[in-house]
């Protein structure tokens, strides 16, 4: 009896699998990277019993557009759509009656019949189409939880510090290699893989990367202020860095990352802003600057004096002579600026390559500062267009 089981069994497999099918997948929402293909069967369609592993010779194939298909067959793949269009797959081992040559056609199927009677009617046989989501997946957070140290560098201040430096965003990505991504984590899977089944390896790794890709930034002299105007070389380290996980392993890659926030403590702010104001207080003619600046407020302040006309023009009388006397420092701060800018000049010769240097020879290029001779009276060397000796002082 149970031979007969087997037989009717075997034969009505066989029979529900000659139908040829059309194989789609539904429309790919932003959280799914994989699901099963499936049959398009409408009421009226009469293949209600085919097999769900069985791909009948003949049958079709309809990848759209942000979508890639593989047929896995016996746990192998061995077949890649990647560009959208109808495919017919004409190399199925499981024949049909409904294509080629009917007696041909007859007798493959009973040979089939046959092999399935010995897997008690079932079809002993494996074969399954997954499609891609190939788009590009969006509104994937990201978040500093504990501050990464960074790393200002201010040459013109003498500023080299670490500071805590914290962000927050979102990033996209797409499936780069469907393969990779089928055979190391989403293979053979009943329905479907979406991102969010592997969400907190992605953003604990994403953050992992993040701290070497910051740190190539502020390599560059990038602030942490400006990190959201240079996110295309963030995206490229940050693909750099996680290349050998993500691409080799998961075959996927980044596509755009967004900065919604970078901020550092107060108090590292409040300590750049500090190095700077010395920087600019090191400067005579700045600090002069200011204090002229300063001088005119109080200016201001006293003509608004409330004590009456009188007070107002003490408080402006007393805030013109403060501003006379502070109007004098600018003036000789910037004097003396003046003065020293030819002092520092003085002795300056210009290289042939275009460099201005001080020294005897170019840092630029290595040429010697070139040489007039030697002067008549004491032999000292004296360079080129020199009217008196600078040794001795006697007038060439």
């Amino acid at each position: 009896m149970g031979l007969i089981r087997a037989a009717a069994a075997a034969a009505g497999t066989t029979l529900a699998d000659q139908w040829l099918e059309l194989y789609v997948a539904d429309s790919l929402d932003n959280d799914t990277l994989m699901v099963r293909g499936r049959v398009q069967n409408n009421r009226a369609s009469s293949n209600k019993h085919g097999s769900d592993n069985i791909i009948t010779n003949g049958s079709g194939l309809l990848v759209a557009d942000g979508q890639c298909a593989i047929i896995v067959d016996q746990g192998e793949v061995v077949e890649v759509c990647a560009e959208p269009g109808y495919y017919t797959y004409d190399q199925s081992s499981e024949p049909t009656i409904f294509k080629g040559d009917l007696a041909d056609s007859v007798q493959a199927a009973f040979e089939t019949m046959m092999k399935r009677f010995t897997y008690g009617g079932d079809t002993g046989k494996d074969q399954r189409i997954y499609y891609f989501n190939t788009k590009e997946i969006l509104d994937n957070k990201f978040g500093t939880a504990t501050p990464i140290p960074f790393r200002v560098v201010d040459a013109s201040i003498g500023l080299d510090i670490d500071v805590s430096f914290r962000c927050a965003g979102v990033y996209s990505l797409h499936v780069c290699d469907p393969i990779v991504l089928y055979k190391n984590i989403a293979g053979n899977v009943a329905s479907e893989y979406r991102v969010s089944d592997m969400t907190d390896q992605l953003r604990a790794e994403f953050i992992g990367a993040l701290q070497p890709a910051i740190a190539k930034l502020s390599d560059l002299g990038i602030r942490p202020s400006q990190i959201p105007a240079h996110v295309s070389e963030l995206c490229s380290y940050m693909n750099d860095a996680l290349a050998p996980k993500w691409r080799a392993q998961r075959g996927i890659e980044i596509v755009n990352i967004t900065i919604n926030s970078a901020t550092i403590p107060e108090a590292d702010e409040e300590l750049i802003k500090n190095a700077q104001k010395a920087k600019l207080n090191a400067d005579p003619v700045m600090r002069a600057a200011q204090n002229a600046a300063a001088t005119q407020d109080s200016m201001r302040a006293a003509a608004s004096n409330q004590n009456g006309a009188a007070g107002a023009f003490v408080g402006m009388g007393m805030a013109q002579n403060a501003g006379g006397q502070m109007q004098g420092v600018y003036e000789q701060a910037a004097a003396q600026a003046a003065a020293a800018q030819p002092a520092a000049q003085a002795g300056s010769w210009t290289c042939s390559c275009g460099t201005v240097c001080t020294g005897n020879f170019c840092p630029s290029c290595g040429a010697k500062k070139p040489s007039a001779g030697f002067c008549p009276e004491c032999g000292a060397e004296v360079s080129a267009g020199a009217k008196f000796c600078p040794n001795c002082g006697k007038q060439l």
